[in-house]
């Protein structure tokens, strides 16, 4: 029978420490909620009391099956648990489980904190036993546990014996500075089981300073721990904490661990990891990281001729797992390295089917190769691809015809001496044997320009005729500029992400000297392929 292996998320608090990220109260709860779909135990929704923010999601917060957890830190010494204000703070906040963090390293508690060993020791009984006299579930974060342990075993596992003794459910060793490397953790981890706390009370929380969160977690685990911490992401203070993104189908798919351990996350759930791992992304206005394990859209990109002829004839060649099980695909990338084997791949994902034998595939490469000699990239611009490909066999459809357009940028210096630029962008289109002119600003709600761009796009959607009900779900959300050439004959080449409400995400690439004509040309590739998947599927 397999053993429970518990997920505890903490991006809500150790998340929002990341440099540059704070959340709103209304994205907190948005974030709970996608955790509590994908099946996590725990949500560690913050510290009441510690800031606004979270006391106000507390208010807030969504009814989960996942245990809400408050977070704080253990009494000071000198008053009593009963009239510490801080603690009062994290109990009202009525959560059914608290987490509270104590001192484990003696330097910590002598020189941080300046009190002596006895008095830390009592602050960590005293508070855990105040937390479960309140019918609360406990946690204890060993906060700096295995530095302490190296400098002094007897009292850092003294720590952990008063917690254990206090009635708290789970007993957390920190790896807080992240300076811990697997090996050592594992062994540990076994030391401390061996003194008598068992593994089915512990549980492991590790910072990537060294790039070893996801490892040192694992070894954890190997080791005994039946709790994992972490965040969505990797999110964290300073090099980020233990992605549970990459933890999650590790743990279900990966031995030792899918053959001793369940978690709560389904197989249905972990098939959502990419739209969660980008929502997380977007609400943090983030381009998603395409190298990242499992959820990247370069995880199970094959660009070499060779790899690609392999993963045509058996993916498990290549891939080290289906990319479906969390939700991401397969990619095939065209460039001026490919050969037939990556074409037809690629028009097969494309869900367009061609004979082998057909010399137009041979037009396409020929296509391809002159257009990167140009400056066009198209690895990391498929849906560019697709639309080239398409033209050279005769299955582009004609949606709309750009007649012309024009973008003015206007920059002013204001009476309070501040500085001021607005785009203006005009376009004209024939769609369906109608001439449509729109104009549109780049503002935002805020009367911030957004640039010749966004006015672009902006004008362009506003009216494509018969076609723009299908648009009207698209959203640009990356963009990348690149000087191909040097000098007077530079060359811009400008990659556009788009996202719309099926949780598509492609990219389009443009060329020009002209920085706004390349990025009008990745514009139009953009909408094109929508609109040419999306008649499609309706037909």
């Amino acid at each position: 029978m397999k053993e429970r292996l518990y997920l505890f998320d903490t991006t809500l608090r150790d998340g929002q420490q990341t440099q540059g990220v704070q959340f709103s109260a209304a994205e907190k709860v948005a974030i709970a909620r996608a955790l509590d779909r994908l099946g996590v135990d725990y949500i560690e929704g913050g510290w009441p009391g510690a800031n606004p923010t979270d006391s106000d999601f507390f208010r807030e917060a969504p009814q989960t099956r996942a245990v809400m957890t408050a977070f704080g830190m253990t009494k000071r010494v000198g008053r009593s648990a009963e009239n510490d204000d801080m603690l009062a703070a994290v109990l009202d906040a009525g959560t059914p489980a608290v987490c509270l963090v104590g001192k484990t390293h003696e330097f910590h508690v002598t020189t941080a904190l300046g009190v002596t060993l006895e008095e830390n020791l009592d602050a960590i009984s005293a508070s855990l036993r105040h937390v479960v006299a309140k019918g609360r579930e406990a946690l204890f974060d060993a906060e700096h546990f295995f530095d302490g342990y190296r400098a002094n075993p007897g009292y850092a596992l003294d720590c952990l014996r008063e917690a254990e003794a206090a009635g708290a459910r789970w007993i957390v060793l920190c790896d807080t500075n992240g300076g811990t490397l697997p090996g050592e953790v594992g062994q540990v981890v076994r030391e401390v089981i061996a003194a008598g706390i068992p593994g089915a009370r512990l549980g492991i929380h590790c910072h990537d300073d060294t790039g070893n969160a996801v490892a040192n977690s694992l070894a954890a685990v190997e080791a005994g721990c039946r709790q994992i911490q972490g965040t969505l992401n990797g999110l964290g203070e300073r090099c980020g904490n233990a992605n549970l993104v990459t933890l999650i189908p590790t743990l279900k798919l990966k031995a030792p661990f899918v053959e001793a351990l369940e978690t709560g996350v389904t197989d249905q759930a972990m098939a959502t990891l990419v739209k969660t791992s980008r929502m997380l992304d977007d609400i943090l206005n983030r381009v998603p990281l395409r190298s990242a394990p499992y959820v990247g859209a370069s995880a199970f990109a094959h660009k070499a001729g060779l790899h690609a002829s392999a993963i045509l004839k058996d993916p498990s060649t290549y891939e080290h797992m289906d990319p479906g099980l969390v939700g991401n695909t397969r990619q095939i990338p065209m460039s001026n390295q490919a050969g037939q084997s990556n074409l037809r791949a690629q028009l097969a994902a494309a869900g367009i089917m061609v004979d082998p034998k057909d010399p137009r595939l041979a037009l396409i490469l020929e296509e391809v190769k002159r257009r990167e000699d140009q400056g066009y990239a198209y690895d990391g611009a498929q849906a560019s691809f697709e639309m080239v490909a398409r033209r050279e066999l005769g299955l582009a459809a004609h949606f709309f015809e750009v007649l012309r357009y024009r973008v003015t940028v206007e920059r002013r210096d204001e009476p309070d001496g501040s500085r001021r630029t607005l785009s203006e962008a005009v376009v004209v289109v024939d769609a369906g044997g109608e001439r449509m002119l729109s104009v549109s600003e780049s503002q935002d709600g805020a009367g911030n320009d957004r640039g010749p761009v966004n006015a672009l796009w902006k004008a362009l959607a506003k009216d494509l005729g018969p076609w723009q009900a299908l648009i009207g779900d698209m959203r640009l959300v990356d963009f990348k500029v690149r000087i191909t050439q040097g000098g007077t004959e530079a060359v811009t080449r400008v990659i556009i992400d788009s996202e719309d409400g099926k949780g598509r995400r492609w990219s389009t690439v443009g060329v020009s000297p002209n920085i706004v004509d390349a990025s009008f040309e990745a514009l139009l590739d953009a909408v094109r392929w929508k609109l040419t998947r999306d008649t499609e599927a309706a037909s």
